[in-house]
């Protein structure tokens, strides 16, 4: 059975399955894939958001806001720890630093980052974290900020080994995503294979950035099969193997084993 440590079930294209989530999560079951962790992006559709996963048990959500949103409301400490008290919600975030979209003064996103590790620190519950082009400024602030008294993943891995190391210094599980299947991905790829047993997760990020077969296409949690074969070949054993592995270590991380 697989996990899919990282979609956003409220923005996938529900065309295939005649619109219909039930039907959606119907095919999930079939394709053996036993939980999901839909993260939030933003507090002005976590609402849908949840009333849409509600009735599946196994589903499970986080809550924050990206470090790319502008426009939205963003969340005092106070306020996330009120919204991360509710019982399907199992982790804080997403959040983190991204350079690659955000220029300027960023002490904006630096706050709101510190504001979610306050939160998660204070109801317990583990962080999702996105980093582009900023890796030795999220290091820095998870290690200030004590964030490996929850720790939590490193979603949708695209740093070195080095960045790995010290991120599972601080209690972070290192989470491929289907980049990890393109050809161009050679230092992802070297992490993966470098990765303790104990310490990887897989997931799709879906609706984005679907693997290789269907690069460039939506994604669904459906393919984090070609994320976990992927792996396998590259750490030379069986995807029955990366499965245990990595539901073993989400089940580990989130207290739910």
């Amino acid at each position: 059975m697989l996990i899919d440590s990282h979609c956003h079930l409220d923005r996938i294209d529900l065309k295939p399955y005649q619109n219909d989530f039930g039907c959606f999560m119907q095919q999930v079951a079939n394709s053996k894939i036993e939980h999901l962790l839909c993260i939030a992006i933003d507090l002005e559709a976590y609402p849908a958001m949840l009333a849409r996963v509600a009735d599946y048990p196994n589903i499970s959500v986080s809550v924050g806001v990206h470090p790319n949103e502008h426009e939205g409301h963003d969340p005092s400490v106070e306020e996330l720890i009120v919204l991360g008290g509710h019982p399907k919600v199992i982790a804080i975030g997403e959040t983190g630093l991204d350079y690659f979209r955000s220029e300027g003064d960023l002490s904006w996103q630096h706050q709101r980052f510190c504001n979610h590790i306050a939160a998660a620190k204070a109801l317990k519950k583990p962080l999702i974290i996105h980093t582009r082009e900023a890796g030795a400024d999220t290091l820095k602030i998870l290690a200030e900020e004590g964030a490996d008294s929850v720790g939590g993943i490193i979603h949708c891995f695209t740093e070195d080994w080095e960045f790995a190391q010290q991120a599972m210094a601080l209690n972070f599980y290192i989470s491929f995503s289907g980049i990890v299947t393109f050809n161009n991905a050679t230092a992802i790829k070297e992490v993966a294979k470098k990765v303790p047993a104990d310490r990887f997760l897989i997931e799709t990020d879906s609706p984005y950035l679907a693997p290789v077969p269907f690069r460039g296409k939506t994604n669904y949690p459906l393919y984090v099969r070609h994320v976990a074969e992927h792996i396998a070949d590259l750490r030379g054993t069986t995807l029955e193997e990366i499965a245990r592995l990595s539901t073993r270590n989400f089940y580990t991380l989130f207290g739910m084993a």
